[in-house]
């Protein structure tokens, strides 16, 4: 079982595949802010997002000073799975749907010069993360013979003739066979999105942050967590200048001319945050042997769909990573996940060995497709990106280039489609947003629900809500020794009931996705604070992690 401190550098209890290489204490270290500062940009986060801003700023000769809650990369970044890619899991079919023809080319011409980028900056800052370009396969999830599969290559072939119109190279092949691809189920055919790329993420962004510490105009501060973020003064009509105050959990204020939250999500009660779904998503690295399987990305069309990458392991073999089995933070369990990938795998490529890595990340769907990025709705000098659909990687990095624009020139090629105030596509969503909002609601009958009737119930290692008829619901954490540990069960976001995880042994919201460790730390917003302990060994406990 993970130490309480454990989840300081990752959001779980399970390790990504990424530690194989990259181990949690190659990460750089840095302080925790001690005092109020100033800045000209305040980035809150230290995960793709908020360093590719960082990189993209500080090059220019900005003074950019970022805090994060935790370690560095110890969020999604670090549990992704790795994929860069221009052939955007909503495809642009769905995309033009809601943005038009414009929006499309934008969203294509966008992520492929992310896809770019990375390797750019790879090549500039001397960083070997594995970046290569490769081909995407988009496959039907039906065999040939199913009229599942004629009917998903027919919208593969439309996808693929759209995404060629809007510039990116693609051809629809009805012969695409994959190399190493020896099982019996036979799913040939489909979309060839060429000059994909992937790469190893955290050695990229740890790369990135060993360059940003010795740059004079950079400051990092981590366990700074953020509690607010206001913009004080009056600016009216080109007339007079707003600053903006973050607050910090300690006390101090970092007084800046623009702030960022690269935070996944922003930390705040609604505007966007209810214009998203909240997936849980799971990962297994198998090991495969090396030069066995053609190097490339793979993605079917399942609702929850598969999608398959390579990375390095050792000498002998390298890892198959493969993705998928979705659902909605906190209400359903994640039995079988890992076993239903595990299959998928065996049944395609006969010569998989065994599974060292298997955990599970987090995934922002916005209602229409496109991420958001740009100037939080009300403000005029804080920014957020969140919505990362399962792009986040390709996204966190466009974003370093659209907010820098943004920040330095009053506005980017790119803000039209990506800005959080947009309306039209949002109202073009709105029967999958009530929908949304519905079901959101009903996770509030968790108030009328008990988990375990007495803490006899709770195995060692183990969780659950206790909900007393005459008092409010406690969520109680057995360790391994026995001891029990009491937090309040409710998300100090919007007061949902949380539930236990038992996979990765922590306390999910099923109302807006914050997350909470085992000892009650928040490690997924939008939630700030994590959970109030209701004894001695909850408040010991969550101290010690720290």
């Amino acid at each position: 079982m993970a130490k309480p401190e454990h989840y300081m550098s990752t959001s779980g209890e399970r390790d990504a595949v990424w530690v194989h290489q990259e181990p949690y204490s190659n990460r750089p270290h840095f302080t925790k802010l001690d005092r109020s500062i100033e800045t000209d940009v305040c980035i809150v986060g230290a995960g793709i997002a908020g360093i590719s801003t960082a990189y993209e700023l500080v090059s220019r000769g900005v003074e950019v000073t970022m805090i994060e809650a935790r370690e560095v990369v110890s969020g999604e970044s670090g549990r992704t799975s790795g994929h860069l890619n221009s052939a955007l899991d909503d495809g642009y079919t769905q995309i033009e749907k809601k943005h038009g023809r414009e929006g499309a080319k934008i969203a294509a011409e966008s992520s492929g010069w992310a896809v770019k980028r990375v390797g750019e900056i790879a090549e500039m800052l001397g960083i070997d993360c594995e970046y290569r370009r490769l081909p995407g396969y988009e496959i039907s999830q039906y065999p040939r013979g199913n009229a599942g599969w004629a009917e998903e290559n027919a919208e593969l072939k439309e996808e693929a003739l759209l995404a060629k119109e809007l510039g990116i190279e693609v051809e629809y092949r009805e012969d695409l066979t994959i190399k190493g691809w020896d099982g019996k189920v036979d799913q040939r055919g489909g979309a060839v999105f060429i000059n994909q790329a992937t790469f190893h993420p955290t050695k990229y962004l740890v790369g990135i942050l060993r360059w940003l510490k010795e740059q004079p105009n950079f400051r990092c501060y981590t366990y700074t967590r953020m509690m607010s973020i206001t913009e004080k003064g009056i600016e009216l009509a080109g007339m007079g200048r707003k600053t903006v105050e973050v607050s910090t959990i300690d006390g101090h204020t970092i007084s800046a001319n623009h702030a960022v939250e690269a935070t996944v999500v922003p930390l705040q009660k609604l505007s966007v945050v209810a214009e998203m779904e909240y997936h849980r998503t799971y990962c297994i690295a198998i090991r495969v042997p090396k030069n066995y399987i053609e190097d490339c990305t793979i993605y079917d069309q399942a609702d929850a769909y598969k999608y398959v990458r390579f990375t390095a392991c050792d000498d002998k073999d390298d890892y198959l990573v493969i993705g998928g089995c979705d659902h909605k933070v906190g209400q359903e369990e994640p039995a079988g996940r890992f076993e239903e990938l595990e299959q998928w795998v065996r049944e395609r490529f006969t010569r998989a060995g065994t599974v060292d890595y298997a955990w599970s990340g987090q995934i922002y769907d916005p209602v229409d497709h496109v991420a958001f990025i740009g100037l939080n709705p009300q403000m005029k000098h804080t920014y957020i990106v969140t919505g990362d659909s399962g792009d986040g990687l390709t996204h966190g990095v466009l974003a370093g280039r659209l907010l820098t624009e943004e920040i330095q020139s009053g506005s980017s090629p790119w803000s039209k489609l990506y800005s959080p105030k947009r309306v039209t596509s949002i109202v073009k969503s709105a029967s999958s947003m009530l929908s949304h909002d519905l079901q959101i609601n009903a996770q509030y009958k968790r108030f009328l629900q008990s988990d375990i009737e007495d803490l006899g119930d709770l195995s060692r290692g183990s969780g659950g809500v206790l909900n007393p008829k005459t008092g409010k619901p406690i969520a109680i954490y057995k360790d391994d020794d026995g001891t029990v540990h009491k937090f309040s069960a409710l998300c100090p976001h919007m007061k949902g009931v949380v539930c236990w995880n038992p996979l990765e042994r922590s306390w999910d919201c099923p109302v807006h996705g914050s997350r909470f460790s085992k000892d009650g730390h928040c490690i997924n917003g939008p939630a700030k604070m994590g959970l109030e302990p209701e004894n001695e060994a909850g408040e010991e406990k969550q101290k010690s992690a720290i």
